[in-house]
């Protein structure tokens, strides 16, 4: 097996190789200077199983992707898995008004054009994964995130909603430790509580975990809400951390007791590694 490794997730997919013990190749990726993309694989041949670690967020990795793609085969790989950690358009699985494309349709489409296999990591919407005609997978973050935390002190885990209570259920279990959801109150016209819906916060160290994390939100109004009601301490982890205008910085000058996320997007923050759990599926017999 051969990894090769985007721009978009180098460290993720060095790993990825150590993990399983195989050659690893870096694509070289640069940028012409109308932006362009260009990229090369400095290798004769991959007359092996080849994998390819990149992220489809933003559009310019998505397109580097559909090159490194092309470039894999022509080098005759024997089969291509695509390791996508972050999947780019997977909120519009739909068309909600007329004129609008089926976003996420369209991407699964063209990314299974050449590849035998895809993982993902915690897509927004799994559904999306059945447009693949190839065998596909997401893997589930909340062993990565729940290691991470164990011996850390944690008393409670919270999802930020009832959505992704099945989230805080998998840490929480992982962890051994209560968990439960996050539920908005409506008090009045212009007031809203936000407190867990059954278990009680009070001198707790609380852990909210999330999916993502973009403008950062609702992370906020959830940490001062449950300071409010008493919690100790609050520490959010998610998987995916965008963190788009500012957020981290505002999550982080905000009396958080850690921000952290998994490095299917790598920044500063993305000290809990998913390369366990994706080299465990890649090791699998297919």
């Amino acid at each position: 097996m051969i990894i090769v490794g985007g721009s978009s997730s180098k460290d993720l997919a060095k790993e990825l190789s150590n993990a399983l013990g195989c050659a690893y190749v870096q694509a070289a990726t640069t940028r012409f200077p109308d932006g362009e993309c260009y990229t090369r694989i400095d290798n004769e041949s991959m007359n092996d199983d080849v994998v390819i670690v990149q992220n489809t967020y933003p559009d310019s990795n998505l397109i580097e992707m559909f090159l490194l793609q092309d470039a894999v085969k022509k080098l005759g790989a024997k089969r291509m898995t695509l390791v996508i950690p972050y999947f780019g358009y997977a909120r519009q699985d739909r068309v909600f008004r007329p004129g609008e494309p089926e976003s996420a349709k369209v991407m699964t489409k063209h990314l299974g054009m050449m590849c035998d296999r895809v993982f993902t990591v915690d897509i927004h919407k799994e559904s999306i994964l059945d447009y693949f005609e190839c065998p596909h997978r997401d893997l589930k973050a909340a062993h990565a995130i729940a290691d991470h935390f164990k011996g850390k002190n944690i008393d409670l885990v919270l999802s930020p909603d009832v959505g992704a209570k099945d989230r805080a259920k998998a840490v929480g279990e992982r962890m051994d430790v209560p968990y439960d959801h996050l539920e908005k109150v409506r008090l009045s016209g212009s007031d809203v509580r936000i407190s867990p819906a059954k278990m009680d916060c009070v001198g707790k160290n609380v852990l909210i975990v999330d999916d993502m994390i973009s403008t950062g939100g609702t992370i906020v109004a959830a940490k001062q809400a449950l300071r409010e009601a008493g919690a100790r301490s609050v520490s959010v982890a998610c998987t995916h951390g965008l963190f788009v205008n500012n957020a981290l910085e505002r999550l982080t000058g905000n009396a958080l007791e850690a921000v952290l996320c998994c490095n299917t997007l790598e920044n500063e923050v993305s000290h809990i590694s998913v390369a366990g759990i994706i080299s465990e599926a890649l090791g699998e017999k297919w």
